[in-house]
């Protein structure tokens, strides 16, 4: 069957009245989330994940619901850039450059359009892209043995600091830290109890939703205590829209190259979305006219706006078709997709067949929802910045525990949850990034049964790791994945700390 007869099946799924509800409701809250500086969509992901499992939603539905969170915190992350000068995620700190100055200057709600068109654009042509690559690449991976898979999860942790990475060092660390939580439980191949300290719950391993709930959300709880943010933020005024035809046509050149660069950056591993609206802003400052870049144009919200928002899309990619994640947001969703017994990879195409194109199609859905959403409805999301953190951040806290211990009804996983959090909360303030961790305890199963599968069949030979040409292309890879971030990170960063600076001073 070819993709356009699948997809449209998929479009079957996703035009059900309850797709196309938990589609608004997931745009609805991902935009509420986006919009708090800090938080992000991993965050709100990560968050929600419980209350999908207690409502008892069916894995088509707990991936629209979710997909949507991913696509509508993506889009909020533009309202406090543009209005506060502070990007709600990392993503969006190239927003700030122009968007902040032209709301400054009165034209505030021109610039939140243009981020809400250039954020469609972006995600639309990214998951065009979606749609074509995604089968190939499957194709292609079904001729991976188990060498073959051990080096692509050796290449994911590999390239998982990216070139934006801070400390490559601190990020291999987090990453074995998550592979020796991952080896705690009975050991499948041999029934042997492994770091279990003879704890009944612990005999099936730690649950990563636990983990995520914990590092993610419970940490930002400790930050915001912190802080003491008791108070709301006051944004720039919202002017009335004033966009014409003309103005909405300058900038889809920009959003259409934003939208390019951001999908081939969320499809390598480790690039990610920040890396998608970094070159996307830079390459439009070059190749367009002189403009106002920095001051105000339109222009330099599109670009990394699409940039950003293609990246999220193109993400998906390497996930759903080699059960890599290309992000830490879509880490979070292959966690999901494990949860619900479901093995992203090559065969997910051909097994869950309905579920994965009934996710992309509503991926089409849940962007177009989120375009009619946020342009009308903009000033409520906007209000959402007023009000004090001290009162959003027990509330989120009370969703994540309410929906932990509504899955499993132990009192120890709540522990379990708070003592993630606060080791979320140390990594941290040592600048150790999360994500790894996670992706190790999802990977580690894998990646060890993939190992063992292959010294098995080579009785023992370690040789056999490196016995086809398509592992030792993923070796090189990974090996250009360490090597590459020493010698380019520092002039990436160097660049985006100077930018970093200038919305500071701006």
């Amino acid at each position: 069957m070819d993709t356009m007869s699948l997809l449209m099946q998929g479009f079957a799924v996703a035009l059900t009245p309850e797709s196309i509800m938990f589609a608004v409701i997931g745009a609805i809250l991902g935009t509420l989330i986006g919009a708090l500086p800090g938080l992000g969509p991993a965050n709100g992901v990560a968050i929600l994940i419980p209350l999908a499992f207690s409502l008892g939603l069916s894995p088509t539905s707990s991936l629209i619901l979710l997909t949507s969170v991913y696509a509508g915190a993506m889009y909020g992350g533009r309202i406090s850039s543009i209005l506060l000068n502070i990007p709600g995620d990392e993503p969006a700190m190239m927003t700030c450059l122009d968007g902040y100055p032209m709301a400054v200057k009165g034209k505030a709600a021109e610039a939140l359009a243009i981020s809400a068109i250039a954020s469609f654009f972006g995600s639309f042509i990214a998951t065009i892209g979606l749609v074509i690559l995604a089968p190939i690449l499957a194709k292609f991976a079904l001729k991976f043995g188990p060498s073959e898979y051990f080096a692509l999860f050796a290449l994911a942790f590999a390239t998982l600091g990216g070139i934006t990475g801070k400390n490559q060092f601190k990020t291999l660390m987090a990453a074995a830290i998550g592979l020796m939580i991952a080896t705690v439980g009975i050991d499948i191949s041999t029934g042997v109890q492994r770091f279990t300290y003879n704890t009944l719950e612990l005999f099936e391993g730690v649950d990563f939703i636990i983990a995520i709930v914990g590092l993610f959300a419970i940490s930002e709880l400790l930050f915001f205590l912190e802080r003491h943010a008791g108070d709301g933020l006051k944004q720039v005024a919202i002017n009335k829209l004033k966009l014409s035809p003309k103005d909405i046509i300058k900038v889809l050149p920009a959003s259409f190259r934003g939208a390019v660069l951001g999908f081939v950056a969320g499809v390598l591993p480790g690039a990610g979305a920040s890396l998608g609206s970094f070159i996307s802003y830079t390459l439009e400052k070059r190749v367009s006219d002189k403009g106002e870049f920095g001051k105000g144009d339109p222009r330099g919200v599109a670009a990394p706006e699409a940039g950003n928002n293609g990246a999220a899309s193109g993400a998906l990619v390497p996930m759903l078709t080699l059960g890599v994640p290309g992000s830490g947001t879509t880490a979070v969703l292959l966690a999901m997709l494990i949860s619900l017994n479901i093995s992203p990879g090559p065969m997910l195409f051909q097994q869950n067949a309905d579920l994965v194109w009934g996710v992309i199609a509503a991926m089409f859905v849940g962007n177009l929802v989120l375009l009619l959403l946020n342009i009308p409805m903009v000033g409520i999301f906007v209000k959402l910045l007023s009000i004090p953190p001290k009162y959003l951040m027990p509330v989120v806290t009370l969703i994540a525990s309410v929906g932990i211990y509504s899955v499993s009804h132990s009192a120890l996983d709540l522990y379990f949850m708070v003592g993630f959090g606060v080791l979320g909360y140390i990594f941290r303030k040592v600048d150790i990034p999360l994500v790894p961790i996670i992706l190790g305890m999802l990977l580690g199963p894998e990646m060890e049964k993939s190992l063992r599968h292959a010294l098995v069949l080579s009785d023992g030979d370690w040789g056999v790791l490196f016995n086809s040409g398509l592992s030792i292309g993923l070796w090189t890879v990974a090996i250009l994945g360490l090597v590459l971030p020493i010698i380019i990170g520092p002039i990436v960063r160097a660049k985006m700390k100077r930018s970093k600076d200038t919305v500071k001073d701006s």
